[in-house]
């Protein structure tokens, strides 16, 4: 059985929507679709109405592409206003054998043990270290015996309001929402190899309007910063150095943009506010404007790794992504910044994917095609994600439609954590509605709340 999936990427300066089949084979993109952002500057959603539209147009488009409908829809969060904590859990394990009941329930204690602001709500629990007894850096309990279960965790929230707005801008394009993750998980998702991972590593992706970083260290995020500077800023400072609009300030940058001086070579440029005049400028200029950008945004992304306490264990280096690595130069330039740790310019990741379109294959698409990918499965072996659900590496992923679903999703609604086997995560969007479901819930409210008591009984035994 095969799952469709939508992943839209919203972004400040684009809207990305693609749609995969994910199935035993891999995963297949089927069709993308790309729309200028509107309502919404550094991250932020500054306009419902505006952001919606753009979300509905570059779906649409891929809808178009694809020629089909989905089954799950993952979006992204910007991490602006984004705050991370860290957390602990310990439970008893009664049979002495570890399950999935026990790495959800010593999770969930976690959750609850965590200090969170009223205002804040929770996106990624995420788990970097287990102990079994007291054998620690345990990389996964699952199936190990033991008396007591031990975790730490890596808490990320993000502000009620901004969540709320950007949920409401999704809703307006008629789109109900499976699942929200960090726009830093998910491009980390789509470039990094394990053994990155493995021996610690720093994603910074650069994007339009912002600067997201991640530190992975084994199998999990340690440490997430967000900064409001992005390509075009470079764009606003090539239009004031330059005198010159800002449309011809991207393209020049589009087409003369680099970090090295390769030529004194005299460019013709528009005036701002006469368009039928024209001035000459050296391309020296340009380099020197767009190094002075892009240096003090490493600089600054730099003092926040160190500000981690994590600088001294990235034995994976700096992975760059984004759309502004496309500059030539910028990876010497980032060597330098970081004090000659191993830096990397990075694309998402093409193993395992068929019909990847070569659009797709540019650092621009690592967070939209991470999307993809972390629903499709490749997150993080344990955590409770944006709905507070524990997402495990070997779950189904496959949508259901059965009585065991439904039963699911009404406990979803009374805010419980219940974990089975079986992927009770989501029932579809509106596009992909079973006519059954609504007879299943819907005809007969009494047989559905005596089911949904008896499975709270049942549930209490584990």
């Amino acid at each position: 059985m095969s799952t469709i999936i939508l992943g839209v990427d919203i972004g400040s300066t684009k809207i990305c929507a693609i749609i995969a089949q994910k199935d035993n084979t891999g995963i297949k993109i089927l069709g993308a679709g790309i729309a200028k952002s509107q309502g919404v500057k550094k991250g932020i959603i500054t306009n419902i109405e505006l952001a919606s539209r753009s979300i509905k147009h570059a779906i649409n488009d891929a809808k178009r592409v694809a020629g089909t409908h989905f089954d799950r829809v993952i979006v992204s969060m910007s991490g602006a206003y984004t705050k991370s904590v860290d957390s602990y859990g310990v439970v008893n394990i009664p049979n002495n054998e570890i399950g999935i009941t026990e790495i959800n329930r010593v999770m969930q204690m976690a959750d609850h043990n965590s200090n969170i602001p009223n205002e804040y709500e929770k996106l990624h629990i995420l788990p970097y270290n287990f102990k079994v007894d007291d054998h620690e850096n345990i990389d996964d309990p699952l199936g190990m015996n033991g008396s007591r279960l031990e975790v730490q965790v890596h808490i990320i929230t993000v502000l009620k309001s901004s969540l709320n707005n950007l949920k409401k801008a999704v809703k307006s394009a008629s789109l109900d929402i499976d699942n929200i993750v960090l726009n830093a998980y998910a491009s980390s998702i789509a470039v990094l190899n394990e053994d990155e991972k493995e021996l610690g590593v720093a994603t910074i992706d650069l994007g339009g309007a912002t600067s997201n970083v991640a530190i992975h260290l084994g199998n999990s995020i340690r440490y997430n910063d967000f900064l409001g500077v992005g390509s075009n800023n470079i764009t606003n400072d090539l239009s004031m150095a330059l005198h010159t609009p800002i449309n011809a300030a991207e393209r020049v940058k589009i087409e003369n943009g680099s970090l090295k001086l390769n030529s004194n070579e005299i460019i013709n440029l528009p005036a701002i506010g006469d368009e039928g005049s024209s001035h000459e400028v050296s391309l020296e200029i340009v380099t020197n404007v767009i190094y002075a950008r892009v240096e003090e945004t490493l600089l600054i992304i730099a003092q926040s790794i160190k500000d981690s306490g994590f600088k001294d264990q990235l034995g994976g280096g700096i992975v760059l992504t984004g759309g502004m690595t496309r500059l030539e130069g910028i990876r010497d330039l980032a060597t330098a910044v970081f004090n000659n740790m191993p830096v990397r310019l990075a694309r998402p990741i093409e193993s395992g994917v068929d019909g990847m379109f070569d659009t797709l294959k540019g650092p621009e698409y690592s967070t939209s095609l991470g999307l993809i990918f972390y629903a499709a499965g490749k997150f993080t072996p344990y955590e409770m994600d944006s709905n507070r659900k524990l997402r495990y590496k070997d779950e189904t992923i496959e949508p259901s439609k059965n009585i065991q679903d439904i039963i699911a999703h009404e406990q979803d609604n009374s805010n419980s954590t219940l974990v089975d086997d079986l992927d009770i995560n989501n029932l579809g969007t509106k596009e992909s509605h079973d006519p059954d479901y609504d007879l299943i819930i819907g005809k007969d409210q009494g047989m559905k709340t005596g089911i949904k008591k008896f499975w709270n009984r049942i549930t209490q035994l584990f």
